[in-house]
């Protein structure tokens, strides 16, 4: 059975203001990066920009491995306590995020981890190449696969 860590960031340069996310999906197996989103969602929460990145992450793995089970592994600690079902979500553009994104993938093959920032440096980094982009007029959007 196919297994991927899913990283995902989300930042805002103002709270809210102008607003990126970027996800990287790993194969759990070899820890081979397989795919790199990030882009820019003109202006939002810092909050925004995290579930987006997770969004972008399991669109890819649904889009490419529908049978595959997920480790999400976030630094925001607010995302990863609302999809593991621990904190409720009051706010209702945080509410439509989190329902959208458990539409995307089956849940009974999705884990939620809380790690630090430093061990999401490479999604973090994905998020600020888009908002410098962004903010020098270039496009702002990244998609590779590997």
């Amino acid at each position: 059975m196919t297994s991927f860590y899913v990283y995902a960031d989300g930042g805002s340069r103002g709270n809210p203001g102008p607003a990126a996310y970027g996800t990287v999906v790993v194969r759990a197996d070899t820890g081979e990066v397989v795919a790199e989103r990030a882009g820019h969602l003109g202006i939002a929460t810092n909050n925004v920009a995290e579930y987006n990145g997770l969004i972008a992450g399991l669109r890819y793995i649904a889009d490419n491995h529908p049978s595959a089970h997920i480790e999400v592994r976030l630094d925001s600690k607010l995302v990863v306590e609302q999809m593991s079902g621990r904190w409720k979500i009051k706010h209702p553009d945080m509410r439509e995020l989190a329902l959208a994104a458990m539409r995307i993938h089956d849940v009974s093959k999705i884990s939620y981890v809380w790690i630090p920032r430093e061990q999401n440096s490479h999604a973090d980094a994905l998020a600020n190449e888009v908002l410098d982009a962004y903010e020098r007029g270039l496009p702002a959007i990244v998609h590779r696969d590997f």
